[in-house]
């Protein structure tokens, strides 16, 4: 079981998002979409499970930073734990440098099993944490302000870049592919995203992992529980303002694909808030054991996140629906209803890899 001093609510946490990956690459929430229709309650809920085309916040749009906080508070946490335990700044210092080039091998290779052949791309959530993580390591020995104003340096300078760099084709901040960003992407891979993502998001979500680990300082610190609680409101408070007042306004839109400084502070709020929540309702309410359902799927948060999208895209989910399908077929049911049942199995399936995993204390890390 997991140790009574542990801090259930970021295990929960990490949990959440790694199932909920897990379900998308299980195609769940597309053949939710084709079940439900685009019109209606249910529609409207399963749109949330998808990033918003370009200007706009979905629910969906949440996962990637909280994704990268918590691999910032989980930063904190493992270098504090290496310090207590004697090991050398520089030695520390090293294996999160080889844990960085690991994340960076691993995204490529991952557009590589996408593409079904060699490429050279950038654009994923482990090429980015393979950098943001390397900023807010180095910064850890700095104090909490000065880790704030460089975070808020990275958002700044990614928007002066945008709205002022000024490069003919590439002048428009806030237009797909005539921007800042796909220029940087032309000049680092020769290529374009299709749906307009932009490998240089890392500077701008560098923030993310930066709070994140702020965050693990604040849980790690003396402070009374209520004072954390406070601290993590307050900051989503902010953050949730600001960022949506710049899109009301017009100043800054919330573009998650350019990662805009309305996106950042935003989706940064909203994160701080959820982690308030999850604080709250799990640490100190003493919640049940239920959440281990959740917290052994983020045992293994990166291994587990390359082999739903390696093995579980190209393979397993395939394999599941042939036996799920033809059990529902002979019971004529609906083919959306069916392969709705094909997800859900298989990531029933996925779950208990898991499972197996925890029960045998199997823990493998980058």
């Amino acid at each position: 079981m997991i140790t009574s001093n542990r801090l259930l609510s970021l295990d929960f946490m990490r949990g959440v998002i790694m199932l909920l990956l897990a379900a998308e690459s299980t195609l769940l929430y597309g053949r939710l979409q084709e079940l439900a229709g685009e019109g209606g309650v249910a529609g409207s809920l399963v749109q949330q499970f998808f990033h918003v085309p370009w200007r706009g916040l979905h629910f969906w749009d949440l996962v990637q930073p909280a994704f990268m906080t918590i691999a910032g508070t989980s930063l904190y946490f493992s270098t504090q734990n290496r310090l207590q335990k004697g090991d050398a700044p520089g030695t520390i210092t090293g294996h999160v440098l080889k844990r960085s080039l690991k994340l960076l091998f691993f995204g490529v290779v991952l557009h590589c099993i996408y593409a079904g052949k060699l490429v050279w791309e950038l654009w994923n959530v482990l090429s980015q944490l393979s950098v943001t993580l390397l900023l807010a390591y180095f910064l850890l020995p700095f104090k909490a302000r000065t880790q704030i104003l460089l975070s808020l340096l990275c958002i700044g300078l990614t928007e002066a870049l945008y709205r002022y760099a000024h490069i003919p084709g590439f002048d428009q901040p806030f237009t797909p592919d005539k921007n800042f960003g796909s220029w940087m992407d032309l000049q680092l891979m020769g290529k374009l995203n299709s749906d307009h993502w932009i490998a240089m998001n890392f500077l701008p979500s560098a923030a993310h992992t930066i709070w994140g680990a702020l965050a693990g300082k604040v849980l790690g610190s003396g402070k009374s529980a209520q004072a954390k609680l406070k601290i993590f409101i307050v900051a989503g408070l902010v953050g949730v303002a600001i960022g949506h007042a710049l899109d009301l306004t017009g100043v800054d839109p919330i573009i998650k694909r350019t990662c805009t400084a309305s996106f950042i502070l935003a989706s940064g709020g909203w994160v701080f808030l959820i982690l308030a929540f999850c604080y709250w309702f799990i640490d100190l309410t003493k919640t049940g054991s239920w959440i281990l359902f959740f917290t052994l799927v983020g045992m293994n948060p990166i291994f587990i996140y390359l082999f739903f999208e390696t093995v579980g895209i190209q393979w397993l989910n395939e394999t599941v629906a042939v036996f799920t399908n033809g059990f529902t077929g002979l019971l004529q049911v609906p083919m959306a209803v069916q392969a709705v049942i094909a997800s859900v199995a298989t990531l029933a399936l996925e779950w208990a890899i898991c499972n197996w995993l925890y029960q045998r204390r199997i823990f493998l890390r980058l």
